[in-house]
């Protein structure tokens, strides 16, 4: 079986979130936090029709980042991950448009092209 090339994309920030997760699983001990406040929101994916119409009426939102940190710091309320591959991938309008809105109500947004670059990140907005 052939991928297409939106699948193999797909393929690649799958493996980069896996990644990001299973250091996540042994770093959050050194922070002091629950592994479970580092959770995936799984708005994306192929769904057929009728699963689709469901979650959108039970509230799923395009432009939702794929990972929350339940944690806040400093002034923000958590930290809102969008992950894109390590080389290329780019957000889209709707992307844009919910990260802006998050950041308007007080939460961090970031996209991260990559886990290692991911990983900075929570460990940026943990300490400082």
């Amino acid at each position: 079986m052939e991928l297409g090339v939106g699948t193999a994309m797909k393929s690649l920030e799958h493996i980069e979130q896996v990644n990001l997760m299973q250091w996540w699983s042994l770093a959050c001990r050194g922070f002091g936090i629950p592994e479970l406040l580092l959770f995936a929101i799984p708005n994306g994916g192929q769904r057929n029709v009728i699963v689709a119409s469901k979650l959108k009426a039970e509230g799923v939102r395009a432009g939702v980042p794929d990972l929350f940190l339940a944690v806040a710091r400093h002034d923000g309320h958590g930290l809102f991950i969008e992950m894109k591959k390590a080389k290329g991938g780019q957000t889209s309008d709707k992307q844009e448009a919910m990260m802006a809105a998050l950041d308007e109500q007080g939460y961090y947004t970031i996209v991260c092209h990559g886990w290692v670059e991911a990983k900075q990140a929570i460990e940026v907005y943990l300490r400082e």
